[in-house]
């Protein structure tokens, strides 16, 4: 059998103020077509179908598109609900889809596979929704559910549970934050508590395959335990990351192969560091003007208007960072902390101009000249 494995589509969100719905219609419909060319069996999408519980109307226009497209390939289709799903929202679609398109959001239903069969037999696809502690304990009275792990586990229990009733090869599906991934800082959900929602590996021991949602960048953990990613670049941090799916085959034993799917990126990102005049340099104008621009200028002092200058150029400017050289180097006082413990003066001058200069203090020159002022506005007091 063979399966593609994506997640993280995140409809309805937004880069910078700019809507990403074209761009996304894009790319889905480059991994219809993947799914068409490799004659894929069953597609699974691993969480994160929207960006909010409350999606706008494009965003189910969106995604009832891409399903319906999916579907005419001749594949299955296997939804699960993410953290950043509404599962009620996005259960509420599957009463109104056609046969062959599942979407999985009660966590009830975890043990109950959905079974695909191929020459080989079946395949049993157990799919598991995000999994809130504090709202699915419910359920599960006599588990002890404090933790992502705790209760990632006690789902595949449901899971081995479930292939110990149902003979034949086994996919799950999940969405949460397993140990040893690389996340992109500020965009997947912050590890807490000293690690209390890190699911750890061996949880996700039994099947022959673990389709994994909730990380953004692709991520192998082990052969038969994977990250798909996200299909577009939510982020300057995820530049660097190739955006893909994983076509996944399943042969009469087991997981059989493997392959990376790249797909399409509708406009590259990039982060140009330098000072304001580097970055607007002729050959950055020429290699840049189409991309997505982060643009991190290094000049001591602050430029004035930055954004204004860089848009002339460059249309797609959705960044601009004042990150003067050496600055990060300095103490990383406040103001308010350097103003308190200034004794003279001069200290309180030099506080307030590395305040506004990020940073920069006076240069020799100025500290002489702020010595003469000081010493002036001392004898004309004297005289008073």
């Amino acid at each position: 059998m063979r399966i593609l494995h994506t997640s993280d589509w995140h409809i309805g969100r937004t880069f910078h103020g700019t809507s990403t719905m074209d761009a996304l219609a894009e790319v889905l419909s480059a991994l219809v077509e993947q799914v068409r060319d490799n004659a894929v069996d069953a597609v699974i999408v691993a969480g994160d179908v929207f960006d909010s519980s409350t999606p706008a109307g494009p965003a189910y226009t969106l995604l009832g598109d891409t399903l319906v497209a999916l579907h005419d390939t001749g594949a299955k289709v296997i939804v699960t609900s993410g953290n950043h799903d509404s599962a009620a929202r996005l259960g509420f679609q599957a009463r109104l889809l056609r046969d062959g398109i599942h979407v999985v959001t009660d966590p009830r239903a975890i043990g109950t596979p959905v079974t695909i069969s191929d020459s080989d037999g079946p395949v049993h696809f157990y799919g598991i929704p995000y999994l809130e502690p504090a709202i699915v304990r419910q359920y599960w009275p006599d588990a002890t559910l404090r933790t992502q792990a705790q209760t990632m586990a006690h789902a595949m229990g449901l899971v081995r549970a479930g292939m110990a009733a149902h003979d034949g090869r086994s996919v799950a599906i999940a969405h949460c934050f397993a140990a040893g991934v690389d996340a992109t800082a500020g965009l997947e959900r912050e590890v807490r508590q000293g690690g209390l929602d890190v699911v750890p590996l061996d949880v996700f021991d039994g099947p022959d395959y673990i389709a994994l949602g909730h990380i953004h960048g692709r991520q192998q953990l082990s052969d038969r335990v994977r990250y798909a990613g996200a299909p577009l670049h939510y982020s300057f941090g995820e530049q660097h990351k190739e955006r893909g799916s994983w076509l996944v085959d399943l042969d009469a034993a087991g997981l059989a192969s493997v392959e990376w799917l790249p797909l399409p990126v509708p406009r590259r990102l990039v982060t140009l560091t330098g000072t304001l005049e580097e970055i607007l340099s002729t050959e950055n104008i020429a290699a840049h003007a189409g991309d997505w621009v982060c643009a991190v200028y290094t000049d001591a002092l602050p430029q004035s208007e930055p954004m204004r200058r860089l848009k002339a150029h460059f249309t797609h400017c959705a960044m601009v960072q004042h990150a003067p050289v050496g600055g990060a180097e300095r103490a990383e006082r406040s103001y308010a902390e350097r103003l308190k413990s200034a004794v003279t003066d001069t200290e309180r001058i030099e506080a307030f101009l590395e305040h506004v200069r990020a940073g920069q203090g006076p240069s020799e020159r100025e500290r002489e000249l702020i010595r003469e002022i000081l010493d002036e506005r001392v004898a004309a007091e004297a005289l008073v």
